[in-house]
């Protein structure tokens, strides 16, 4: 599976922005699909995931403003992010892992996904 992911910029705090992870190479449908982000000089974390059947999970900080959503007809996944923050601002990666580790043992690893996006940089100015 390769991954590509789009739709970071620079905006102001409270503003929007909607990312895109379009995946091909294999059926998108059995992947779980997650965002992790990395802040400069901090560790990548995990943000939010979604599994194939549609069950989603996100870090108590962006609860209420991050949604999370996939389009397995067009094989890619969205994160849409509203009311953004200076602390949101980092590097978004998307990535592709096993339903079945996500859904029966978790989703916030990053050792439970296989394929990785390249990355794109979200920076909110307040």
């Amino acid at each position: 599976v390769q991954l590509q992911a789009s739709g970071g910029g620079l905006v102001q705090a409270g503003d929007s922005l909607r990312l895109s992870c379009a995946a091909s190479g294999r059926t998108f449908s059995g992947y779980a699909l997650g965002w992790f982000r990395q802040a400069p000089g901090k560790e990548r974390e995990f943000v939010v995931a979604i599994t194939g059947s549609g069950s989603t999970l996100y870090i108590d900080s962006v609860k209420g403003r991050f949604t999370i959503s996939r389009d397995n007809s067009k094989n890619t996944v969205y994160l849409q992010m509203n009311s953004l923050k200076p602390e949101d601002t980092a590097v978004y990666y998307c990535a592709a892992g096993s339903d079945y580790i996500c859904t029966y043992y978790g989703c916030r690893g990053e050792r439970h996904y296989n394929y990785w996006g390249q990355g794109t940089q979200v920076t909110v100015s307040s």
